[in-house]
């Protein structure tokens, strides 16, 4: 299985992953997941900050969690911890469609450095 392909799968079931479904335990979910492939020699969440930068267009001094939540809600959200629902339900959304083009691009990458 992909990064990719597993994300999507963390995406399409997120309360079998962490629990309670909510961005903030996910987003701990995904910090977790990145150390631990870092720490095996895998990419984890390598260059995701940057990428959520360059698509959001400006950078801020949130980390990448913050990042998501300017892209997921640009009209503004004030604390991570007390989304309202339909907040937290789309900030969910758009965190994993931003994982599969994060990833989707880094496979493609990956893919066209073998192939040269």
């Amino acid at each position: 299985m992909t990064e990719r392909e597993y994300f999507a799968s963390v995406g399409q079931r997120p309360g079998m992953f962490v629990g309670k479904t909510s961005f903030h335990v996910l987003t701990a979910f995904l910090i977790g997941y990145d150390q631990h492939a870092l720490r095996h020699g895998g990419h984890g969440l390598t260059g995701w900050h940057d990428w959520l930068v360059a698509r959001r267009g400006r950078d801020c001094s949130h980390a990448w969690p913050g990042q998501v939540l300017h892209i997921a809600l640009p009209d503004s959200w004030d604390d991570i911890w007390n989304l309202p629902p339909e907040d937290e339900q789309n900030a969910i959304k758009v965190l994993f469609e931003l994982l599969d083009e994060f990833t989707a691009e880094r496979e493609a990458a990956q893919g066209a450095q073998f192939s040269d």
